[in-house]
């Protein structure tokens, strides 16, 4: 009796020494905790945390007010905060308006989301009518209309009922837009 608690003492003392070195290890890599960190905040496991940028953008906006043609920490809405998530994160110009966007994706299914694809809904129309950046996990940050920048999950069954594709910039596109973008910025300052 006494050698299998002194066994199960000793499994357990070497189960916490191996968890410690673990930790140890994962808290000396910044970029391992900046995902831990990102992972917990909005609900997204730590290994579906592949671009920290992205999160730490998402972040930086949480609660920020919905305002409609808004594009400020004062205010933003659904497409301007795509907009600036792919601007800042990505240095892509996708579009203006949530229908815009769309048509400057390549469709992808609902499975194969990853983190930065745009998300897109119908709500009570048969338009595109709000948008929002995957994370990962099922989850998407966007700018609500009724709490701001916030995430959320897409199998909610709000979101669920209305959702209605996925969507990847196209790279030619992007690569268009951004150009033009740089044109009109340098045109701009003359």
């Amino acid at each position: 009796m006494k050698t299998k608690k002194l066994v199960a003492v000793m499994l357990f003392i070497g189960l916490c020494l191996f968890s410690q070195a673990q930790t140890n290890q994962r808290s000396s890599d910044p970029d391992n905790l900046a995902k831990e960190y990102f992972s917990q905040i909005m609900g997204v496991a730590v290994n579906a945390t592949t671009n920290t940028k992205l999160y730490q953008f998402v972040y930086e906006w949480l609660g920020t007010p919905y305002r409609l043609g808004g594009d400020s920490k004062r205010g933003i809405d659904c497409s301007k905060f795509s907009l600036a998530v792919y601007e800042n994160v990505f240095n892509t110009t996708i579009g203006y308006n949530s229908r815009n966007q769309y048509d400057n994706v390549t469709p992808i299914r609902k499975n194969e989301l990853q983190a930065g694809d745009l998300v897109f809904f119908k709500i009570r129309s048969r338009n595109i009518t709000h948008v929002g950046v995957y994370l990962g996990d099922d989850k998407f940050a966007h700018a609500s209309s009724s709490k701001g920048v916030m995430v959320s999950n897409l199998n909610e069954a709000y979101w669920k009922r209305y959702y209605y594709n996925g969507g990847r910039p196209k790279l030619d596109n992007a690569r268009i837009m951004t150009a033009d973008a740089n044109k009109n910025e340098k045109g701009n300052l003359n």
